[in-house]
């Protein structure tokens, strides 16, 4: 019987398993546990353009007036005196814009017919509005929760904000910037795009990719004020900041009383002071430059966040033309320079 029983391999042969297993299943059929999964090949990426255009077709708007960063914190009769950064870097691009970056503006090429835009102007507003219109409009729009708005921050109307007021007006008929204005309150301005607005005709405007350096402009407080020697100068500013202040301007505050509160206070003060503690000393100098425009008066002293502003000479004259342009509203500035429908001036330009 023990001859019959075949003896146990003491050291069976290697690869005895996989010998047998190789042999007895199907090459095609075996498919081994947690077999990794086969991904699809990658797209191989495109080579680069051997011939990039570096030179692309300008961008050419019909808009009849010069493009600036900002077109109400911007006084067009002062010239600066230097730049920050060269001419050449315009703020549009390079070669995005057929006109040419004067450090301040990009001044329009073709001249403008006025009468041109004035008839384009009257036939985009139609028919005026009847007052039940404007009530609806003003009811729809004027609360807080309405989304139809632009908020107009330091700078004030921006050239990129125009673009912003065209893509409101192609779903609400008015916002709260931009148009002709149909209601007017404190801080908010509701303005209407006009009755034969048409959204697919929309001006051409190019966007600035960047806020340009600001230029270098004179000083705005000179040593000796104009009309007086350094002696009363100095004698000016020593009343005004020991004077009581006539009223406390809060940072990013709502001054809609401010001019008619100075031009009332110069009526028996030769000089005022204005306490704008926590304000900033930039927006200090912002504030002066609107005073001095609009009351009009002569700012005299910016220290320690307070403005010292002298009524100025009894017998000077006031320069008439700045008040207005200054106190025209923001509306009225922009339709006198922003075309709202492109059609005519695109037919005119070509």
């Amino acid at each position: 019987m023990q001859k019959l029983l075949p003896r146990p391999l003491s050291n069976p042969p290697k690869h005895s398993f996989s010998y047998f297993f190789s042999h007895s299943v199907s090459k095609t059929t075996y498919d081994p546990p947690f077999s990794p999964i086969s991904k699809p090949p990658k797209p191989k990426p495109k080579p680069p353009d051997p011939t990039p255009n570096r030179n692309p077709t300008p961008i050419k708007s019909s808009l009849p007036f010069d493009f600036r960063h900002s077109y109400s914190e911007t006084d067009l009769t002062l010239e600066p005196i230097g730049f920050r950064e060269p001419k050449r870097f315009s703020p549009f691009g390079p070669g995005r814009l057929d006109r040419e970056w004067t450090g301040t503006s990009a001044p329009v090429r073709d001249e403008v017919d006025s009468c041109l835009v004035e008839e384009e102007r009257i036939r985009v507003l139609g028919d005026p509005l009847t007052e039940d219109e404007i009530e609806e409009l003003v009811e729809k729009y004027r609360h807080s929760d309405c989304a139809r708005q632009i908020n107009l921050g330091k700078n004030g109307v921006t050239h990129n904000m125009l673009d912003d007021i065209h893509n409101h007006w192609k779903r609400a008929e008015a916002e709260k910037s931009g148009g002709k204005i149909i209601y007017r309150h404190i801080n908010i301005l509701i303005l209407y795009r006009g009755r034969n607005y048409d959204p697919q005709n929309r001006p051409v405007i190019p966007l600035l990719l960047w806020k340009p350096y600001a230029p270098i402009y004179p000083k705005l407080v000179k040593n000796v004020a104009d009309g007086l020697t350094f002696k009363e100068t100095k004698e000016m500013r020593n009343r005004g900041l020991h004077s009581p202040a006539l009223m406390k301007l809060t940072r990013n505050g709502v001054y809609v009383n401010v001019v008619a509160r100075v031009r009332e206070a110069f009526e028996t003060e030769e000089v005022i002071r204005l306490d704008c503690t926590h304000v900033g000393t930039s927006d200090c100098k912002r504030i002066g430059v609107k005073l001095r425009d609009l009351a009009p008066c002569v700012p005299i002293l910016f220290k320690d966040e307070q403005i010292i502003l002298w009524r100025g000479k009894r017998d000077q004259e006031r320069n008439s033309d700045i008040s207005d342009a200054n106190e025209k509203s923001l509306g009225t500035y922009l339709l006198d320079r922003l075309l709202v429908d492109s059609v005519a001036w695109k037919s005119h330009c070509c």
